[in-house]
């Protein structure tokens, strides 16, 4: 997966990191959509009110937050979209791999497909879809970062780092099962926060993967690999961010009655916490997928056992 040994077009590659930050757009706004439940600030797509989406008054509703924030929002998708077609645009131009070529046309399919989702939830007026455009969202992002990484310079894992020892069988098992667990994760934190259902089961869900994230985080952190050292350092910020963030959302909603602490659901506070939190989950989602495709490069190099797939690592007539 990692054609680290072929040079990939340094522009390419800055292409990618640049993708990335402009998801961050429909996404921040995407969530502030959510928390300000103006999904259906307008029940027509891809038109806002009748008009075309480039020549709605966009500024005229600064008063009216919903409206502004979901055509904000839409918005924000367009300028996703320009960007995947232009990161086709220059990977084709100038990059010959096939692997970067079809990863670059995925990612502007991943982006059509989810315009597509978010303008179904809107036509059909379901929060189903709406927590699942939220979830592909996410998972989207993860793609995009993925890309830049496998763009970057980098050499294999033989030539810069000849002496690391490979994982072990349960601490590669365990990194390569946690991005499953977090996505459960952020499917819980979904439901409770597009139907108001599954809390408790969220809250143990957010207990599990703090565990396992931080044992994953250890066990990478102990690894001879400077690479895999920083998967662990990842993991451990982006949980520490969301534990902190998690806290926030859940003390600006519900409280603490019992304390004297009481929410007030639609104040700034509660806003920013409970948008963040839903960004936070994104961002450990991310951490763990990169950890993981950092432990399936190794993999592939260093000839990592994992139950059921060594056999098929192992070279021909040679040792495991």
């Amino acid at each position: 997966m990692f054609a680290s040994s072929s040079k990939i077009d340094p522009v390419v590659h800055r292409f990618a990191i640049a993708t990335c930050v402009v998801a961050l757009l429909p996404i921040g706004m995407g969530t502030l959509v959510t928390t300000l439940r103006a999904g259906m600030a307008f029940a027509d797509w891809p038109t806002s009110d009748g008009h075309n989406m480039l020549l709605y008054p966009w500024l005229d509703d600064l008063r009216h937050a919903d409206r502004f924030t979901e055509h904000g929002h839409r918005l924000a998708g367009l300028i996703i979209g320009m960007t995947s077609i232009s990161l086709v645009f220059v990977t084709f131009l100038r990059e010959r791999q096939w692997w970067v070529r079809n990863y670059a046309v995925g990612i502007l399919i991943a982006v059509i497909a989810q315009g597509l989702l978010g303008g179904a939830r809107v036509l059909m007026d379901a929060n189903l879809l709406a927590m699942l455009h939220s979830i592909t969202g996410a998972l989207f992002f993860a793609m995009c970062v993925v890309f830049a990484l496998m763009t970057g310079k980098r050499e294999t894992a033989s030539a810069d780092e000849p002496d690391v020892s490979p994982l072990s069988t349960v601490a590669t098992t365990a990194v390569l099962i946690l991005p499953i667990l977090v996505l459960v994760q952020y499917w819980l934190g979904g439901m409770f926060r597009h139907m108001g259902r599954m809390m408790f089961e969220h809250l143990a869900g957010a207990a599990l993967v703090a565990c396992a994230g931080f044992v994953c985080a250890l066990m990478l952190l102990r690894s001879d690999s400077k690479h895999l050292r920083r998967s662990g350092r990842m993991i451990l910020g982006t949980l520490f961010i969301q534990l902190c963030l998690g806290a926030g959302a859940w003390l600006s909603k519900l409280g603490v009655p019992s304390l004297g602490w009481v929410a007030s659901t639609g104040s700034p506070t509660a806003i920013v916490f409970r948008s963040l939190h839903t960004i936070g989950g994104m961002l450990i989602l991310t951490a763990t997928v990169l950890a993981s495709v950092e432990v399936a490069r190794h993999i592939r190099q260093r000839q990592v056992s994992l139950p059921f797939v060594a056999d098929r690592i192992r070279p021909k007539g040679g040792l495991a």
